[in-house]
């Protein structure tokens, strides 16, 4: 499995038999969303800077509801969650779609606005590599985003949804730098890099939660 960071919550995800865009943003953000072919797009939720269909090529198969998917060998479970720590009152419900292929599994987290209740843990269960917003304003933020982590236990955690300097400042200049995840985490040291490649095998030799960061690919 390949792993791509586009920007923001966007990630191309790459089988053997499939290619997954998760959250395609508008160019709104102030990063121009690359025109890119997948067979599924997944959408956490309704904002334009997660829904934009328009920057996909083709005829994917597009998930925006809680439910349980078979495609392409690829099997894919939508979780409910919220975008704020009031049960949706502030911004409405959020999808986590949880991905399962060639032995991995993926869980995008989406939007999420709070820790996470046994319930939701246990419809998660295991998690190989976890993506989540550590930006906060609009999501956790690093400090709550490091609990969820610890909630969910995955083999890698991958940050998304942060401050960068390319994004339109006056939508998102209060979202936390990607540094203060990595100052959480206790790995501020860490490097981008520009993809994940991993395999099945991989996952066993890792005794605890791997940070890794991705270059934006935009």
């Amino acid at each position: 499995m390949e792993i791509k960071y586009i920007a923001h919550s966007s990630f191309q995800i790459k089988t053997k038999t499939a290619t997954i865009v998760t959250d395609p943003y508008s160019p709104d953000i102030g990063i121009k969303f690359p025109k890119s072919q997948a067979d599924i797009v997944t959408l956490s939720h309704a904002h334009p800077d997660h829904n934009n269909l328009k920057g996909i090529e083709g005829s994917p198969i597009v998930l925006d509801w809680p439910g349980e998917y078979e495609i392409k060998s690829t099997f894919i479970s939508g979780i409910s969650a919220f975008h704020d720590d009031k049960k949706g009152a502030e911004r409405g419900p959020v999808v986590m779609f949880k991905i399962h292929a060639e032995g991995l599994t993926v869980l995008h987290a989406g939007d999420l606005g709070h820790k996470l209740d046994d319930a939701a843990l246990e419809a998660i269960g295991n998690v190989d590599v976890l993506m989540i917003p550590v930006g906060g304003t609009y999501t956790i933020d690093a400090n709550t985003a490091a609990q969820v982590v610890k909630q969910i236990d995955p083999s890698i955690v991958i940050p998304m949804h942060y401050g960068h300097a390319a994004l339109n400042q006056k939508t998102f200049a209060a979202l936390q730098p990607l540094s203060d995840f990595l100052q959480m985490m206790g790995h501020p040291e860490i490097t981008p890099v520009p993809r994940l490649t991993v395999k099945h095998e991989d996952i066993a030799a890792i005794a605890s939660t791997k940070v890794v960061a991705l270059d934006l690919s935009y």
